[in-house]
């Protein structure tokens, strides 16, 4: 089935995509400090809940992208229900194909929780430390491993122990591309669970609500095995955080 349809599906009863709780994105969204008209960018840019918010607290100027056409959908519907007049917009499109019209033109350059896009971690953040302003705002959000993954483990989610570091391996990535940590927000226990079981919850009502949809077997059989995965390791084995890094204003 189509990518987009499963992740919407999977997402619709979520505020924030990624295992992090509203709280604690409020919390990085109050340490920002943003000044009016300051440009921020977020690439996969999800519902449009961070850019939006960023925009209602600082009244900021944004671009949102995001490959997702039921995500962009989403984003523009919020934009003009919550704050219409705000200079946000948000474009259909894949990350790694943006391309501002000015390099270090954003006061924030953000992409919380898909680093895929740029081929990883370290990619993502030369992406975004390359767009960011000098003195500006990096932000990204990526899993760590908190214990060696089995081969078991990675067998059945098709992934590399090398696709992701510890939590202190994602921080000396960016400080190796001369960025400065300044702060990290770590997903509990809660927030993974949240985050998880809500994507089972919107699984089963979705189900419930389309039996004669073509994809309804697929969707349950998708979201029962990484539920399986889940709980048998990756609740153990993965950790989520969000790093909160500062470009240096000038280059050492």
């Amino acid at each position: 089935m189509e990518q987009w349809k499963f992740f919407d599906i999977t997402h619709r009863e979520h505020v924030f995509c990624n295992p992090m709780s509203v709280e604690k994105f409020e919390e990085l969204i109050a340490l920002l400090r943003l000044e009016p008209e300051d440009r921020v960018l977020e690439i996969a840019t999800g519902k449009g809940e961070f850019i939006i918010r960023l925009a209602e607290q600082y009244d900021i100027e944004g671009i949102g992208i995001d490959l997702s056409p039921y995500c962009v959908s989403d984003a523009k519907e919020k934009h003009q229900q919550r704050i219409p007049d705000a200079q946000l917009s948000f474009v259909e499109m894949d990350g790694a194909d943006y391309e501002p019209k000015e390099r270090e033109s954003f006061d924030l350059a953000a992409c919380i929780g898909a680093s895929w896009i740029y081929g990883g971690h370290r990619g993502s953040l030369k992406a975004l430390n390359e767009m960011a302003a000098p003195g500006g705002w990096v932000i990204v959000g990526e899993p760590y491993w908190k214990r060696e993954p089995s081969a078991e483990h990675l067998e059945a989610i098709a992934e590399r122990r090398s696709a992701y570091g510890t939590h202190y391996e994602n921080v000396k990535v960016g400080q190796e591309l001369g960025l400065k940590l300044v702060y990290t927000l770590v997903s509990n226990q809660d927030d993974w669970d949240r985050y998880e079981g809500l994507q089972w919850y919107a699984a089963e009502e979705w189900a419930s609500e389309h039996p004669d949809d073509p994809d309804v077997e697929e969707v349950l059989k998708r979201v029962r095995e990484n539920k399986e995965n889940y709980l048998r390791w990756g609740r153990e084995t993965f950790g989520w955080a969000i790093y909160v890094f500062k470009k240096e204003v000038f280059k050492r």
